[in-house]
């Protein structure tokens, strides 16, 4: 009883120093690029949110040595987005990512999906091109995996295609769209109006839509088997806890 209060506390210390890192660390850091060091740093602010997303997991081995088996599986995760995003290059915004970093965020936690999300946006750029959108991407992917484990630890996201494709589609639209946005037009001007803001979310409009029904297709297609063969390989090798 008194070691399971202990790990109790333990996850709810790592989730805490997870939101401080991915809600103001993090977006303080690409701002840090964007005015500080004008854009021009992207690789640097990159590895420094990777850095950031691995201390989380740092908390969740600190008491004893990380399996390789634990690992293999949100590099195997990131991986699939990694490729599913290579696949539809031909399709502006028609994307599995986002789907797969919710997949994740729901089977090993909020921490695993920020993880995944993050490492893909930085490794697929490297077939896309690596740039200072690419920080933005970087953040956009791994919040809405930490949003969605963090909802469904509370039981206010449900592992079923209904909810998964409703939050989905929300997320790419407004989280990805919102955040991206504002991204791109900071990559043009430093200062930002309210003039440039709605015709930067007027022009992306369509491109947010697009994004969000492929979120809601993959999820429909995608969610039920591998959230069911994701259960099956942690029961069997006990995995990281949610």
């Amino acid at each position: 009883m008194q070691e399971q209060r202990v790990e109790t506390r333990g996850y709810g210390r790592r989730t805490l120093v997870s939101a401080f890192l991915f809600l103001i660390v993090i977006p303080g850091t690409i701002l840090f690029g964007v005015y500080a060091l004008d854009d021009r740093k992207y690789y640097f602010i990159s590895l420094l949110i990777i850095l950031y997303t691995l201390l989380p997991f740092a908390m969740v081995f600190e008491r004893r040595k990380p399996q390789a088996r634990e690992l293999m599986v949100i590099a195997v995760l990131t991986a699939i987005a990694v490729a599913g995003r290579a696949a539809f290059f031909m399709l502006p915004q028609f994307k599995p990512v986002v789907a797969i970093v919710i997949i994740a965020g729901v089977s090993f936690g909020p921490e695993a999906g920020f993880l995944v999300g993050a490492t893909t946006g930085f490794v697929s750029n490297f077939f896309f091109g690596q740039g200072p959108w690419t920080p933005w991407q970087m953040f956009c992917f791994g919040i809405i995996g930490f949003i969605a484990g963090l909802l469904f630890r509370k039981g206010w996201l449900k592992a079923n295609k209904r909810s998964l494709c409703i939050f989905g589609g929300v997320a790419a639209f407004f989280i990805y769209g919102g955040i991206i946005n504002v991204g791109s037009l900071l990559m043009f001007t430093p200062s930002i109006s309210r003039e440039a803001l709605l015709a930067t979310y007027a022009s992306g409009f369509w491109f947010d839509l697009i994004h969000a029904a492929a979120t809601v297709i993959f999820l429909f297609v995608l969610s039920k088997p591998m959230l069911e063969k994701l259960e099956r390989i942690k029961i069997k090798y006990g995995l990281i806890e949610r």
